[in-house]
């Protein structure tokens, strides 16, 4: 297992480099914090578009505090749940200001008792903003580490710590980020291109299908 989970890392660190990547734009731990709320259930891609003009007509964490629900609702229509998130948006930005001196906090405990705020948002601003080492199980994470065998769990918390068994420490917050290129280009949840896949021969799900 160790010899395979070797081989599997380095290929992906060819194929994708081992310079973290960050794909929501942001300039501030708290801009990040936001956009990763926002991202849930929605690409990358659309939540740059909003945020481009969200960031600049918020531009301080006491605008969002203080924002109106309904102008807010508004404001991030085009992304889904739009109504909860522009809540739970207010109330995380009202505590960040209130509780945390308008600082985000790096505790998993002090994160993820902000509105909006689970394990997986959490560990992205852990992994981004204080380069701690954690583990993001996104829908490609765990859809991809199924079938690489490296869990078998459909639980997040449980497939988090999983690979927290698995994967070295300096591949934790790295790996969510090259599964993400992996799983957008190659290993897609429907008809993925197995046959042009550089991880074929070490795939627990290649294996299933011969």
């Amino acid at each position: 297992m160790k010899k395979r989970t070797a081989q599997i890392l380095e290929r992906l660190d060819e194929m994708y480099g081992t310079q973290p990547i960050c794909y929501l734009n942001h300039n501030s731990a708290w801009q990040l914090l936001i956009a990763v709320i926002l991202s849930a259930q929605c690409t990358d891609a659309r939540v740059n578009i909003v945020t481009a003009d969200l960031f600049v007509k918020y531009d301080t964490l006491e605008k969002f505090a203080e924002a109106d629900l309904e102008e807010l609702e508004q404001d991030i229509h085009s992304i889904g749940f739009y109504h909860s998130k522009a809540k739970n948006i207010i109330s995380c930005c009202r505590d960040l200001v209130t509780k945390f001196g308008g600082e985000v906090p790096s505790s998993i405990e002090d994160l993820t008792s902000l509105a909006g705020v689970g394990r997986k948002t959490a560990n992205v601003i852990r992994g981004n903003v204080y380069n701690e080492p954690s583990i993001v199980v996104d829908t490609h994470v765990k859809r991809i580490s199924n079938r690489l065998g490296f869990t078998e769990e459909s639980d997040p918390v449980k497939i988090e710590q999983d690979l927290m068994k698995v994967l070295p420490k300096d591949h934790w917050i790295l790996y969510n980020m090259q599964i993400i290129s992996f799983g957008r280009t190659i290993c897609f949840a429907r008809s993925p291109k197995c046959s042009e896949c550089f991880l074929q021969d070490l795939c627990k799900a290649g294996d299933k299908k011969s």
